[in-house]
């Protein structure tokens, strides 16, 4: 999937393109989730992901990311979301999230993240919090198209 967006940006599951320095980068420096994580992991989960996802600025630098474990029966995991600073307010974190859940191998299973502050991103696409700190999930799609941006 190469998916061009709006002001240049595009999205592309190719994992071969990502750049593994920058989402180690993002995730280890800015990230509140994964203090730590080494290199080799992030390569690792780069790799070995059911799924990644990158968003793209018109010069080719990577500039969000997502990636999905699942099993493609009954579970996805949504995780490792982000768009740096300088491109956000442009809906990428929106297509990112909208382009991982409604992929029809993986639309109708049993989802959930960890958030401690995008609650409202994710309820666009039917997530609910399942305990007071972060978990959300989502049991079934919503009814209707999630409104573009």
């Amino acid at each position: 999937m190469r998916r061009a967006l709006e002001n240049g940006y595009e999205l592309d599951d190719d994992r071969d393109r990502v750049d593994v320095d920058a989402v180690h980068r993002f995730l280890t420096e800015e990230a509140y989730w994964v203090p730590g994580r080494s290199r080799e992991t992030i390569e690792r989960l780069v790799r070995e992901s059911t799924r990644v996802i990158a968003a793209y600025e018109a010069g080719g630098a990577l500039v969000g990311f997502c990636r999905v474990i699942s099993d493609a029966s009954n579970v996805a995991w949504l995780g490792d979301v982000y768009v740096l600073e300088p491109h956000r307010g442009r809906g990428l974190g929106t297509e990112l999230v909208r382009e991982a859940v409604e992929d029809p191998r993986y639309r109708d299973v049993y989802w959930y993240l960890n958030t401690r502050d995008a609650h409202r991103l994710y309820e666009r696409f039917g997530f609910r919090p399942a305990d007071p700190n972060r978990t959300m999930t989502r049991s079934e799609p919503p009814a209707a198209d999630v409104e573009r941006r």
